[in-house]
């Protein structure tokens, strides 16, 4: 659908595939640049339906448009601002915000995909097998670790983590689900142990202080997780070396060679 619509002078957000633009009261474009393909974008609302259809508490995708020579979706508006800044502005409410993301991610794991949407598994095996950093025999190792792992049918978000949550004072919201997958929520688990603890053992936090206070929210996140849907911790650990192979293909310099040693353990 093209839309001769005059864009503000400026986005509410910049991103690397797509500038986000206010649209109307109730909803946001997410305006694509040109080199992002049409594809992707129709996959990205297919899943983006997928998971609102789950019950999963997630912004509702009305349309593809065309707007001034560029693809794009038009979302539902959702007010709030991401955890991630509120955690930085306000470091010593760590435990509190380590709870509130475990309680969406315990909340996003009670719901089931219906849809024709990505198996975790394939995207995993896919993931360690395209990983150029990580040697053959770990390679085979971690995949032989994933066959032994259960399978599951639940909503596993991909990439979870705190600036992916828009907090009001009053709710919640859980966006960018473009790595959504069906699969096992342990997994999912392990991925966002892997993305807190990759950041503080990493430049990607330079500051010190601020290290430590990553690591506390993590450990209170697993720990309120785990707390709120008790078991399977044991496999939760065998999950971490294959999450960190797999996340070996995004080719993230300043975590390479953590990402090995820890998809050698």
């Amino acid at each position: 659908m093209t839309q001769n619509t005059a864009l503000p002078d400026q986005p509410l957000a910049r991103g690397r595939t797509a500038d986000v633009f206010a649209w109307d009261d109730g909803h946001v474009l997410k305006l694509f640049h040109n080199w992002f393909s049409l594809e992707d974008i129709e996959y990205e609302m297919k899943i983006a339906r997928a998971v609102h259809a789950s019950g999963v508490k997630s912004p509702a995708v009305k349309e593809l448009v065309n707007v001034q020579g560029r693809n794009g979706l038009v979302y539902e508006r959702v007010r709030g601002e991401s955890m991630l800044s509120m955690f930085q502005r306000s470091p010593w409410k760590v435990i509190s915000y380590a709870r509130t993301l475990a309680h969406l991610h315990t909340q996003m794991h009670a719901c089931a995909f219906e849809a024709d949407v990505p198996k975790q598994r394939r995207r995993l095996q896919h993931s360690i097998r395209d990983a150029e950093a990580l040697p053959v025999t770990l390679k085979t190792s971690l995949l032989r670790s994933l066959d032994a792992l259960p399978e599951d049918d639940k909503v596993c978000h991909g990439d979870f983590h705190p600036a992916n949550v828009l907090l009001t004072e009053t709710d919640s919201t859980v966006i960018d689900w473009i790595d959504a997958s069906s699969g096992n929520p342990l997994a999912d688990v392990a991925r966002t142990s892997i993305i807190l603890l990759g950041a503080a053992a990493s430049s990607q936090v330079p500051n010190p202080l601020l290290k430590i206070f990553v690591r506390t929210f993590h450990a209170a996140y697993v720990r309120e997780y785990f707390r709120l849907r008790p078991g399977g911790f044991d496999e939760y650990l065998r999950w971490l070396p294959i999450m960190a192979g797999a996340r070996l293909r995004e080719n993230i310099t300043e975590l390479q060679s953590w990402l090995v040693q820890q998809a050698g353990r």
